[in-house]
């Protein structure tokens, strides 16, 4: 296990790929930890550094007894960051972890080379389905213990909402996957309301506009549990951003359709790679007398 000590918690964290390839970092949901990203891993990181990494809250992180921000989230990310020497990386965000992935462009826009933003939303009254949210984890955060959330039935419709029917019946791994990740490393009921938090109080919608990497929108166009309307409403926010809908898919597309989720990724990098960067122009005063100072 690697362990850094992060804005005053422990964090887990693990690197895939060349050390000298282009660096990535993966930000995991609500819940859920870096194990949960198996489908994606070893296809990103044949071209690419990979960091992916527990939040606070989950999994081999410290799991506070207190409510948390997007905003010290997107800290915690670009101090992992720092902690492992990189001052720029592609940023790959799903569900809450695209929350965050919104939160780091927008607060760290230098150090976001592109960004991919899976089956999130902006969050905020703007958002689809934001007053069913706002219900749901009200009823959430009054639980008092883990097992009022693991009953029989609760559990089903967790399922019935990540995966499709079909998938359900006729599993690939990628179920198996995510459903060890989370019992190998199990969420605290403290954890949980500490995410739940802040999912709540999330809200880019009127800043959006201010994101300048390279995006890629990315969802499943039936996906309920986080509204399938946010993603093209992300799309339209955020400047030039590309927008990919998979057909008939739920929440849980990375892990359902993980050839296609990952192709896709893999093309959207390609692309940002190939696109020649610009030079910076020197100074204004420089261009206008003709010098150049040190």
């Amino acid at each position: 296990m690697t362990i850094a000590k992060i804005n005053g918690i422990d964090m887990y964290y693990e690197e895939h790929g060349e050390a000298n390839a282009e660096p990535l970092l993966l930000i995991m949901g609500f819940t859920m930890n870096a194990a949960a990203w198996a489908p994606q891993i070893p296809a990103l990181a044949e071209r690419y550094h990979v960091i992916a990494f527990d939040n606070r809250g989950a999994g081999r992180t410290t799991q506070p007894e207190s409510a948390y921000t997007i905003p010290q989230m997107a800290a915690d990310a670009a101090a992992l960051l720092d902690h492992v020497g990189i001052k720029t990386a592609h940023i790959i965000g799903a569900s809450m972890g695209g929350m965050i992935a919104q939160e780091f462009a927008i607060r760290y826009p230098r150090r976001v080379r592109s960004l991919v933003l899976a089956c999130t939303t902006p969050g905020g009254p703007h958002s689809a389905g934001y007053d069913e949210m706002l219900r749901t984890s009200e009823e959430t955060m009054k639980v008092e213990n883990l097992a009022a959330l693991l009953t029989p039935e609760r559990l089903k419709e967790g399922i019935d909402q990540l995966f499709t029917p079909a998938f359900i019946a006729h599993p690939g791994p990628g179920l198996m996957q995510m459903g060890a990740a989370a019992m190998l490393y199990p969420q605290t009921l403290a954890g949980m309301k500490g995410q739940l938090a802040a999912i709540r109080a999330h809200d880019t919608y009127d800043r959006l506009t201010t994101i300048s990497a390279p995006t890629l929108v990315i969802a499943g166009d039936a996906d309920t549990l986080v509204d399938a309307r946010n993603s093209p409403l992300l799309a339209s926010r955020i400047p030039h951003a590309k927008l990919h809908m998979l057909p008939g898919q739920r929440h849980g597309f990375t892990a359902e359709k993980p050839e296609e989720t990952n192709r896709t990724v893999l093309d959207f990098l390609a692309q940002v790679l190939a696109k020649p960067v610009r030079a910076q122009r020197p100074p204004l005063w420089s261009r206008l007398f003709g010098r150049r100072v040190a």
